[in-house]
């Protein structure tokens, strides 16, 4: 069946025709896919063409589609039960894993999304603290919750501006958005709102505004900032956790965040998240505490055998380096070919994840990445595409190599955006 059919009838019963708006294709024009099947690095769509996916469900399948020993595990425990709003010896073990790996996780918390993590993460800061006030990062998506629907106002000391309808207004005054790598405008909140400010709330590693690394000590220098105020640091590791190594980014730059929200990886591919930290935080979560937040579906059976097992072959088959080595690879090939053919063109890659920057260098913050030619990321999209790769369909996502790609599935895109920078180089395009 055609992926035009498809979306006809979707559109008639799903707003959009999607259910999460990136899949839209809004950003790089056409028709969304439908996908029936996948293994491996591949996927298969209803139309019948087999495509090299480095969106990999936006990062959670690290192990590739339908690796046999998770999906056995998910199957086992299917045929046990699929879910029992009851305990389950599973969720224990997940969460001693997950403690055991992670530092400062003396608690941990399941939850069936990244946007619960933060929104459970957020309200035990404002729990804890007794204050209301948030600070965030411009270009960092930390779920749908009405607190983080917020982009940066004119003038930082306001709080921010709404960016969706059915937020109320106040809660935009209770949140200020810093540009990212931006300490000093971190002070500059902090001088006038510090004694209400609760929480600041950074992706260590941004990945949703494409990769942006963080500055040498920024990450430090916003923990003795939080400290100086009195507020709580909320790690978003939803993207960062367990992707570069067995563990959190925090346990790479030597920074211990107060609370911490984790997803995709842990999950193994089936909805799961979680949000924890220090044990005198996280008891303050009901039935202990006062801080309410409750799910039926939490720690579900079938999610948990996903990511334990999807920890267990992580730790088995130690897949980092070789990721690592072929995003690198990746990204060396292609900004040699943009560099020789004068593109406005830039792989930024750090183990294993990389974005195709449709300009000249890396970027440092949300307002580098606007700079961005989008129309000319949509072109490359659909020229990798024709190819049989694909790529996140927005400018502002990352891309992810899986332990299942090969060396010849990472040097065949590069092939294919060599070729593009040998067409559409400057004067080209």
């Amino acid at each position: 069946m055609t992926h035009e059919v498809l979306f006809q009838r979707a559109c008639a019963v799903i707003p959009g025709g999607v259910n999460s708006p990136v899949r839209a294709f809004n950003g790089v024009g056409g028709t969304p896919l439908y996908v029936v099947s996948g293994n491996g690095s591949r996927i298969c769509t209803a139309d019948g063409r087999e495509l090299t996916d480095f969106c990999c469900s936006w990062g959670a399948m690290i192990l590739g589609h339908a690796h046999p020993e998770v999906a056995e595990a998910v199957s086992t425990q299917a045929r046990a039960g699929t879910t029992f709003g009851i305990n389950t010896p599973g969720e224990v073990e997940l969460a001693e894993c997950l403690c055991r790996a992670v530092p400062g996780l003396e608690r941990v918390r399941l939850v069936n999304s990244g946007t619960e993590a933060v929104m459970t993460a957020i309200r035990l800061a404002r729990g804890v603290t007794g204050r209301k006030r948030l600070i965030k990062f411009d270009g960092c998506y930390h779920g749908h919750s009405d607190s983080m629907l917020i982009s940066a106002g004119s003038g930082l000391l306001t709080g921010g501006t709404l960016t969706s309808l059915g937020v109320p207004r106040h809660v935009a005054e209770d949140t200020f958005v810093a540009p990212y790598n931006d300490l000093d405008a971190v002070r500059r909140i902090l001088d006038e709102h510090g004694r209400d400010v609760a929480a600041i709330l950074v992706e260590p590693v941004a990945a949703n505004m494409g990769l942006v690394l963080p500055d040498p000590g920024f990450l430090a220098k916003l923990r003795r900032l939080a400290d100086s105020c009195g507020a709580l640091l909320i790690f978003d590791e939803v993207i960062n956790g367990f992707r570069f190594h067995r563990s959190t980014y925090s346990a790479i730059c030597g920074v211990q965040p107060d609370l911490y929200t984790m997803g995709k990886v842990i999950g193994g591919g089936l909805p799961l998240a979680a949000v924890g930290g220090f044990a005198v935080f996280m008891d303050r979560l009901a039935p202990l505490g006062g801080v309410y937040q409750a799910g039926t579906l939490s720690g579900n059976p079938l999610a948990v055998a996903a990511g334990l097992k999807t920890l267990e072959l992580l730790d088995r088959d130690a897949p980092y380096p070789g990721m690592t080595a072929r995003a690198d690879r990746f990204a060396a090939k292609v900004n040699e070919a943009a560099a020789g053919t004068g593109t406005p063109l830039h792989v930024s890659a750090y183990k294993g994840i990389f974005t195709v920057f449709c300009a000249d260098n890396a970027m440092r913050c949300l307002a580098d990445t606007r700079r961005c030619d989008t129309k000319r990321y949509a072109k490359l999209f659909h020229a990798a595409l024709d190819a049989g790769f694909y790529l996140p369909p927005s400018q502002f996502e990352v891309g992810f190599v899986s332990a299942a790609h090969t060396d010849a599935d990472v040097d065949a895109l590069a092939d294919v955006i060599v070729q593009f920078c040998k067409e559409t180089g400057r004067g080209q395009a």
